[in-house]
């Protein structure tokens, strides 16, 4: 079954009929084949750098503004998203890796095309709005379906994976061990850790950039990472000195995995 969902946007400029994803198609069957986390986090990296086809219904909206006084009306395009529901009444966006998965759902022969990425899936999933639950890539093939806490979460580690990257712009950025260990801080993060099943491990490393020292905690967790390292905020700063700031950023960054490479984390979660 399928609804509509009312949404403005911008169409993109990249004709449909263009939009091919093998390296994407390749990590779905491959994560399918074997779940394990390299996997899954390729097929990740795939998804939020891909394109893909949404099917829609385009509509003119009459509307008012006014100039000089007089009221003059125009036109604007209102984009209907078809939407996917199931048994339970549960609804989501799919979303197509080409225009061969498109068809494969009945009706979108005749449907506009839109083309869009990750960031617009996830602004559309996080609208309140729309009153959905995820979207599904490739519904009718080999999906992958992606709950709206999970592309929140990737949404989140995106937004601090740029804000992470502006900064390192600043200047030459050196990791290191601190030649003391925080060791109060490091405990209190511990005991925090040990009541947070979320967190899987969490590594401490010294960054220095431009003059300035900082404590860098890398975290591997899953979930919610504004709330996560919130948390560890709240918690560290009371042992952070005038000398020291501190930074935080997930395993899954590139930078993050290369600044811990080889190092043990200060904690870890116990195995079940």
């Amino acid at each position: 079954m399928s609804e509509l969902h009312n949404m403005k946007m911008e169409n993109s400029e990249v004709p449909a009929e263009q939009i091919k994803n093998p390296e994407l198609l390749e990590a779905i069957e491959k994560m399918q084949a074997d779940g394990n986390p390299e996997n899954i986090n390729a097929m990740i990296n795939k998804v939020v750098n891909a394109k893909f086809i949404l099917p829609a219904m385009m509509k003119q909206i009459p509307q008012a503004r006014t100039e000089n006084g007089r009221t003059v009306m125009s036109n604007a395009t209102q984009v209907q998203f078809r939407l996917l529901e199931n048994n339970k009444k549960e609804r989501f966006f799919g979303a197509f890796s080409d225009t061969d998965e498109l068809f494969k759902w009945n009706g979108n022969e005749k449907a506009t095309k839109v083309v869009t990425d990750f960031d617009s899936l996830a602004a559309m999933v996080m609208d309140p709005k729309a009153n959905v639950l995820g979207f599904v890539i490739n519904p009718f093939g080999k999906s992958v379906t992606f709950p709206k806490n999970m592309v929140n979460s990737i949404k989140q580690q995106r937004d601090y994976m740029r804000h992470e990257q502006n900064m390192l712009k600043g200047g030459e950025v050196k990791v290191g061990e601190p030649k003391e260990y925080p060791i109060d801080l490091m405990a209190a993060l511990i005991n925090h850790f040990s009541t947070e099943p979320n967190v899987n491990a969490a590594y401490l490393r010294l960054v220095e950039q431009d003059g300035q020292l900082s404590y860098f905690i890398v975290v591997d967790f899953y979930g919610d990472m504004e709330q996560t390292f919130k948390d560890i905020s709240d918690i560290a700063q009371p042992f952070i000195d005038e000398q020291f700031q501190l930074s935080m950023m997930p395993y899954s960054m590139e930078f993050a995995k290369n600044a811990v490479k080889g190092i043990e984390p200060f904690y870890k979660k116990a195995q079940e």
